[in-house]
C-alpha cells in the first residue's frame, strides 16, 4: 500500500529527473503530490534530506533491477560481466530512462563538501565496486582497472544519452566494454 510519504518521494523523484533538482521547489513538489509543506516536512525535515532519500531509493531500485536482470540470465560471473552492458543498453533504451540520479545530482551540487555531492560520489564508487566484484568473481587479474574502465564507459554513455536520446553512445560504449572484457578474460586464461 502506498503511503503519502511514498507519494511525495515518487513525485520528487519524477520532478528531479525531469526538471532538475535545483529547478524543483518544495512548492512544486507538494502541489503535484497533492499535499502540504507541513506534511512534506513531517516526513523529510529539509529538501536536502528529500534529495538524499530520492538518490538512495533510485540507486537501490536501479541496482536491484540490474542484479535481477543479470541473475535471470546466468549465474556464471564471466557471463554476467559480459552481459552487463546489454542490460544497461536495455535500461537506457527504455522510454522511462531519464538518466542516472547520481550523475545529475553531482552536476547540480559540484561542491565536494555538499552532502548531495558526497552521496553521489559514494554511489558512483559503489557501482564501480559492484563491477569490480563481478570482475573478481570472473577471476580477472586487474579487476580494479577493468571496473574503473567500465564505470567510466557507463557514466560517460549514460551522460551522453541523457543529453541526447539515441546518440548511439551506449552502443559504442558496449562495443568498447566488450573489447575490454574480452581482453581481460583472455589474460586470465
Amino acid at each position: 500500500m502506498s503511503t503519502l510519504r511514498d507519494k511525495i518521494l515518487a513525485t520528487a523523484t519524477n520532478l528531479f529527473q525531469t526538471q532538475g533538482i535545483n529547478s524543483t521547489g518544495v512548492d512544486n513538489i507538494v502541489a503535484v503530490a497533492g499535499t502540504t509543506k507541513m506534511t512534506l516536512y513531517k516526513y523529510f525535515r529539509s529538501k536536502e534530506l528529500l534529495i538524499l532519500e530520492v538518490l538512495t531509493q533510485s540507486q537501490q531500485q536501479f541496482q536491484s533491477w540490474l542484479n535481477s536482470k543479470l541473475d535471470s540470465q546466468t549465474q556464471q560471473p564471466a557471463e554476467k560481466i559480459q552481459r552487463l552492458f546489454d542490460c544497461i543498453e536495455e535500461w537506457v533504451s527504455s522510454p522511462d530512462f531519464n538518466g542516472m540520479g547520481f550523475i545529475k545530482a553531482a552536476a547540480e551540487f559540484p561542491s565536494e563538501t555538499n552532502p548531495v555531492h558526497q552521496l553521489s560520489a559514494e554511489q558512483s564508487k559503489q557501482f564501480r565496486l559492484y563491477i569490480r566484484s563481478l570482475a573478481a568473481q570472473a577471476n580477472i587479474k586487474d579487476a580494479d582497472g577493468l571496473a574503473l574502465q567500465l564505470s567510466l564507459l557507463f557514466e560517460g554513455a549514460v551522460q551522453a544519452e541523457q543529453m541526447q536520446r539515441g546518440s548511439g553512445a551506449m552502443q559504442y560504449a558496449k562495443k568498447a566494454a566488450k573489447i575490454l572484457i574480452d581482453g581481460s578474460l583472455a589474460e586470465q586464461a
